[in-house]
Formats: C-alpha cells, structure tokens, sequence
C-alpha cells in the first residue's frame, strides 16, 4: 500500500511555533474523526450527499461496457481526442501522462490529445495536424452547457461526416449533450447524477480514455478498492487519509494556509494539477454548513521535483513559513538509466557510475531534510512505483483526504458556487437567451 509519513509536521523536529505535536492531536480529533468517516461512509449511498463517487471503484458492469467498447474500435483511429475542461479533462491528463509511456504521442497509437481550454490557436494548431477522419472524439460534459467544451465539439463535429467518429459521455437523462446524441445516434457513456466533476477520474469521465489508449482500468479500480477498504478503519491512527486532512486543518489554523503538492516524478507531475482543482473547489468556500461567513480554504501550490527545486525552493525555505508541502516518492522507477564514469579528472566524476534513479531520490531525501531545518512543515507520500494499481489508491486516498477536510471545516465540500457567477457572465456577454438583463448589468460594470 501507499505509505504516508507525518513526521517532518512534528513539533518535535520543528519546534512548537511551526510544528503539531502530531500524537496528541490524533488523540485530541480520534472521536471527530470516526465520526466524520462513519458519517461519510453511511452517507455515500444517500441521493444528494453528491458520495456515489466512493461506489466507483466497484462498478464492474461500466468497466465491461467500456471495455467491449474499447476492444470493439481497437485499431480504427490513429488518435483520441478528448474534449473536456475542468474535471472532465484533468484526471484524463493526469492518469495517461502517468501511466502511458513518455512521449507517448511521438510513436506510438492511438495517440491521445486533450482540449481543455479554448485558446484558439491551440485548437487551430491541432486541427491543422489531426487528420479527424481517423481521430475518435470523446466529448464530456456532465451538464451539456459547457461553454467551452461544447463550443470546441460545435466546431469539430461540423468537420466529422461519420457519427462512429464521436463519443459522448454525459448525463444519462437529461441536457443538450444527451438530446444531440440520442438525434445523431452517438456512442455514448454515462456522468452519474450524484458524481461532480472533480471526483469523476473513475467514472467513465476517466476510464473511457484510459481503455482507448490500452490503461488496465480494471487494475486501476482494483487500487481504489483496495485502497477503499482501508480508510473505512475509524481509528485516525490507522487511516492515512484522515491523518493528512487532519494535519492540513490544523496546519491551517497555524497560518500554513498553502498547500504544496510536489511529486519527484515527471510521470506524476499532473497529479498536482489535478489536486490543485480537488482541493481549490472542494474546500475554498464563504459560508459555512450553518451559514456564517467563514471564507475558508487552504490555497493548494503545484510543484515537482526535482525541476523546481531550481525555482520554488529558495521561496519555500527563506520565505514566509505558511506552506505545508506533500512530497511524493516514487519507490520504483519503471526503467534504469546509468550514469557513465566519464569526465573523471572534473568535479563532477562524483556522478560517475551512479544511477538517475539514484540521483532523483537523493534530491527528494535532501530537500526534504533541507526545508525542515528551515522549520517548513511537509509530509511525504511514498507510492512503491507508478502503476495502474497505485495511481487508483493515490487518487482515491485525495478524494477521500477532501472530503474529511470539508467535514472538518464544516462546509459543503461538493458544491462550487463560486465558479457559476462567471459562468453565468459569460453566458450574458455571448448572448445566451435568458441572460438579457444580466447582459445589461454586465456592460456597467465593465
């Protein structure tokens, strides 16, 4: 399993200024804490608790459905292209470039690309070298008024003829999207109703692509399962989840209101993308669950290793002491690389006969012991190797991490009010029918 280690949060190696006395406040949250997770457990099969994101990891009728479908257009499309934004793109982005081979676009197939934003040249670059007569299309959009998703699908599926060219996952019953698919006769998947967007990397959101590009979903699944059965244990001592939700609230009332999240490994680095929203919508809200005005929210950081250590680390370590910084570990690396004992008459013969591998996980181990004598708090996950298995246990344990956070702060940890007042100004200002008087608000401001 994954290993989680707390020690570098402690006040006993960081003073009592910047650091918890970790032991005691377990001790202090234990009776807090199962109740959250015995309340989050007996919650997650109740309509409107938006939980049936824990049940994902057990849907084995969607992963045989994926794959037969998967199986049935293998070797039809020389490229996936995956329209989406927000959760419907980032677990996909973060989940291929994990477990996909490096530079795998370059030669291999089906290649996988992902719109996820609507800069024009982006778009306009890629269709001048996808040849979309051989691109299978995924489009996802829960909702079927994503703007800038179902722009990018209006003006792709005006250049595709054959309907087997476009795939849709969305709602089961309702929005646009489901109306055009049903009219056009579209393959498509479902977004459950009780499921957000940014807990929908094992949905079919996530393991669509994942099956198109040959990702074991099934072993993905079983990581989440398994991973699932652990952090049902109520005992906080026992539940690695609970800890680090634990130390980020806490470490959150000491001033560390920013949360690091800095992976030692290039195949990882859009892990931290994808927390970064997880954690952003989930835990940044106004009011409370009794309605005070609280303004809560940690502000999470993305930054890998050992890359920004050449850019980010003079600030984490001579700056303000307000970060908490998840490090992650790989144990295993896929591959060796060898470093050859050349330049031996130079200061850097030291290198010679040594490993990358070494060398990564030295930078990883220094910069921790570095940024703690700075009396900066960080914790360290470790995942034994980059897999289908461990990238579904890291990216549950998250999931799961937020939602005890949220409980803790006591805030709706699954809405996200925040982001519709833009949503809905931008409907205004392109002229959505029933947005005229917003419009008109809108052009004073301005």
């Amino acid at each position: 399993m994954i290993n989680f280690n707390w020690k570098n949060a402690d006040s006993s190696i960081l003073g009592t200024q910047h650091g918890l006395d970790v032991q005691r406040e377990f001790s202090l949250y234990k009776e807090k804490i199962s109740g959250i997770i015995s309340g989050i457990y007996a919650d997650k099969d109740t309509p409107g608790k938006w939980l049936a994101w824990m049940n994902l990891g057990y849907k084995e009728d969607v992963v045989k459905e994926i794959n037969e479908y998967a199986q049935s257009v293998k070797g039809k499309f020389d490229n996936i292209l995956v329209l989406g934004i927000g959760g419907s793109a980032l677990g996909g982005i973060c989940v291929t470039e994990a477990l996909l081979k490096p530079y795998w676009n370059i030669n291999n197939k089906p290649r996988i690309f992902f719109v996820d934003n609507i800069d024009p040249d982006q778009i306009n670059g890629l269709l001048d070298v996808l040849d979309l007569n051989k691109t299978l299309v995924n489009v996802i959009t829960k909702s079927g008024n994503t703007a800038e998703t179902m722009s990018a699908f209006m003006i792709i599926s005006e250049r595709i003829n054959n309907k087997d060219n476009i795939v849709v996952t969305t709602d089961k019953n309702k929005g646009i999207l489901r109306k055009i698919a049903a009219e056009k006769g579209y393959k498509s998947f479902v977004v459950p109703g009780d499921v957000g967007g940014r807990f929908s990397v094992f949905s079919a959101v996530g393991l669509l692509p994942f099956a198109l590009v040959g990702i074991d979903i099934a072993e993905l699944l079983k990581g989440v399962r398994d991973m699932d059965k652990a952090l049902q244990n109520t005992d906080i001592e026992q539940n690695i989840a609970a800890q680090n939700a634990l130390i980020h609230y806490l470490m959150d009332k000491k001033g560390k209101n920013l949360s690091v999240m800095m992976p030692y490994s290039s195949r990882l680095k859009y892990v931290s993308d994808w927390y970064v929203q997880l954690w952003a919508e989930s835990l940044g809200k106004e009011v409370d669950l009794n309605g005070n005005k609280v303004n809560v929210g940690p502000t999470p950081l993305k930054a890998l290793g050992a890359t920004d250590q050449h850019s980010q680390i003079q600030l984490y370590n001579e700056g303000p002491n307000d970060k908490l910084i998840n490090f992650i570990r790989v144990g295993k690396f896929d591959t060796k690389l060898e470093i050859p004992k050349v330049f031996q008459d130079t200061e850097i013969a030291y290198l010679g006969g040594k490993t990358i591998n070494d060398l990564m996980n030295a930078e990883a181990d220094a910069t921790r012991v570095a940024v703690t004598d700075y009396k900066k708090p960080n914790v360290t996950i470790t995942v034994p190797q980059v897999n289908e298995y461990y990238m579904g246990q890291l990216l549950y344990m998250l999931e799961v991490q937020t939602a005890i956070a949220g409980a803790l702060y006591n805030i709706d940890t699954f809405n996200q009010p925040g982001v519709e007042q833009a949503k809905n100004y931008t409907y205004a200002l392109m002229g959505r029918k029933g947005y005229e008087t917003a419009a008109q608000e809108l052009q004073q401001k301005m």
